[in-house]
């Protein structure tokens, strides 16, 4: 058990670094940590990444089969699962046997109709102030998850919301060049057709954000993309 546990640890301490070296998308690393997942946890067979928004509003982030998305638009439908509770009381939650935990009936009732998944375990990835999240892990069979399942699916949740956190960032620092250039370029158009400098046309793009209560970026995207240019005017005719 050790030396499994220590492999999985250091596969996965590669993998992140890979992903953070090469600024890989969010949503497909996850994948691939997920993928990752189901075939080191023994017993496992699907995978699935949930999140859950304030006001239990249920959506599949990443999952490795339909089975794991399905069971997610019921949890959405029910406001009721296995992940929503991991997510929200923030420890993990395991089901056995679906055919007899009672825990959740709505949910318990319609994953027994839409699907052969009989054993679940979830574990919470996050929490902040609009939404949660948890990694969860399925097989057909009941009682497929064994400690060193559960073990091995801990240390797998520990990285996936590492990686989450830090794919985000990078997401994040990615869209503010790409609204940077955009703005840049959209400034530029208004310097050269109403003859402004730098910083009017910044203030120019300000008050027209304000007064269509519309945000910055998206009258920067329409202007460039716009198909009938604005009439120009000459630094003499500002007031």
């Amino acid at each position: 058990m050790p030396d499994d546990k220590n492999t999985v640890v250091g596969q996965l301490t590669e993998l992140m670094t890979s992903l953070d070296r090469h600024g890989t998308e969010t949503t497909a690393g996850l994948r691939e940590l997920i993928e990752n997942g189901v075939r080191h946890m023994p017993g496992c067979q699907y995978a699935g990444m949930t999140l859950a928004e304030r006001g239990n509003t249920v959506t599949s982030v990443v999952a490795t089969h339909r089975y794991a998305a399905v069971l997610d638009t019921i949890q959405d439908r029910r406001g009721e699962g296995p992940c929503l509770s991991a997510a929200w009381r923030h420890h993990m939650m395991y089901v056995d046997d679906l055919n007899v935990d009672e825990r959740w009936p709505g949910y318990q009732r319609d994953a027994l109709e839409a699907t052969p998944i009989r054993s679940i375990v979830s574990y919470e990835l996050f929490d902040d102030d609009k939404s949660m999240a948890a990694l969860n892990f399925y097989a057909e069979h009941p009682h497929a998850f064994s400690d060193e399942s559960l073990e091995i699916g801990d240390i797998f949740a520990t990285h996936v919301a590492l990686a989450w956190s830090m794919m985000r960032r990078q997401d994040q620092f990615r869209s503010a060049l790409a609204s940077r250039d955009t703005i840049g370029q959209a400034k530029g158009v208004i310097m050269e057709r109403f003859n402004l400098d730098a910083v009017e046309a910044f203030e120019l793009l300000t008050r027209l954000s304000q007064q269509s209560n519309t945000k910055l970026i998206d009258i920067a995207k329409a202007l460039i993309d716009s198909e009938h240019p604005l009439k120009p005017r000459h630094r003499g005719a500002r007031s």
